[in-house]
């Protein structure tokens, strides 16, 4: 039987500017739809599993079209509830160099942003789940989605079914004393912890030694000290952090590093060049999932995460449209690009 995956959040409408315009050049856009947990659940159905992301989305076309996004790549979407006034929109601006990309949002009072609870059965979604992932986006946008979560969270554990937490702390949606309030008291349903070094202090008030992402200096041992301390804290089974070395807006290197309470593991450093780095998060946490849901020691998961990710940073859009086999033959050592034939 397929295992059950199951996802919590907001699906966003992205207007993006063709290739490398700036917005003030831009004369149309791009659509995708994507968000953090649904790019997760995306990336899951893409490996073979039955992955059920949750939401509301308003009953309108717009609402549909991300609807239909979702199932395009075989997401259910029986549990996304119909109502509310909007879809969260956010404008993207491709950085290349030395210039950073650029995000603004428009998205407050999204259809998720104002659901309660009550509008979801969590009992019933979570009947015969394996899996349950959310991220630190979804309580952020308000408080009720931070209660919402809270509740899922709950009725995710009644059923017995492991969580993982994606950190992914937002600035522009609250401040690091709101973060590490609400989201401290979420930890105790968490059993593998994800995020990258500005999450760990800003969300649950954890600083690594002196790793500077902007350097590409990153120090591995501060990394370890603060995963013990995570872990003996909080009691997760794993903590798991991506590793982001930004030479460039076009260039960066890609790792990540792992700990199971007894050994601090680092993986392979893949050096990509960016297509889209939006999602790239989400598509090695999605690739850790996989991973552990197959029964892969945390280090041949974290590999799996960090192989998929790597691939993920090529593709435009939101979402990792590769399968298991291609980041097989990316674990294997084929980082050529050569064309298959």
């Amino acid at each position: 039987m397929m295992k059950k995956v199951v996802t919590l959040g907001e699906i966003m409408l992205r207007l993006s500017t063709p290739g490398y315009e700036r917005f003030v050049q831009a004369d149309s856009f791009d659509v995708v739809y994507g968000g953090g947990e649904a790019n997760v659940a995306v990336s899951l159905s893409n490996y073979g599993y039955d992955a059920y992301f949750v939401s509301k989305l308003p009953k309108n076309e717009i609402g549909q079209s991300a609807i239909n996004a979702l199932r395009r790549y075989g997401v259910h979407t029986d549990h996304i509830v119909r109502g509310g006034d909007r879809v969260g929109i956010y404008y993207l601006e491709s950085g290349a160099s030395m210039r950073p990309s650029k995000v603004i949002y428009d998205r407050a009072h999204s259809s998720i942003a104002e659901a309660d609870s009550s509008d979801f059965d969590f009992d019933e979604i979570f009947k015969d789940a394996d899996w349950f992932h959310f991220s630190g986006i979804t309580p952020a946008l308000s408080e009720k989605a931070a209660v919402m979560t809270e509740e899922a969270l709950k009725a995710a554990k009644r059923h017995n079914v492991t969580v993982s937490v994606d950190l992914n702390y937002r600035k522009k949606l609250w401040t690091p004393e709101k973060a590490k309030e609400v989201m401290s008291n979420l930890m105790q349903y968490v059993d593998v912890c994800i995020g990258n070094e500005e999450d760990a202090e800003k969300v649950l008030g954890f600083k690594p030694g002196k790793t500077d992402v902007t350097s590409g200096d990153l120090e591995l041992a501060g990394y370890k000290d603060i995963f013990e301390q995570m872990k003996k804290k909080f009691g997760f089974k794993y903590v798991i952090s991506s590793l982001r070395e930004s030479y460039s807006a076009s260039d960066n290197g890609w790792s990540a590093c792992a700990y199971d309470g007894n050994e601090f593991y680092h993986s392979r450093k893949y050096d990509i060049r960016i297509v889209d780095r939006v999602g790239g998060g989400d598509s090695f946490a999605a690739g850790v999932i996989y991973g552990l849901l197959e029964g892969r020691n945390f280090k041949d998961a974290l590999e799996f995460g960090v192989a998929a990710s790597a691939l993920k940073h090529t593709v435009l859009g939101d979402l990792n449209m590769v399968t298991v086999d291609e980041v097989e033959n990316l674990l294997k050592g084929d980082a050529s690009g050569r064309v298959q034939r």
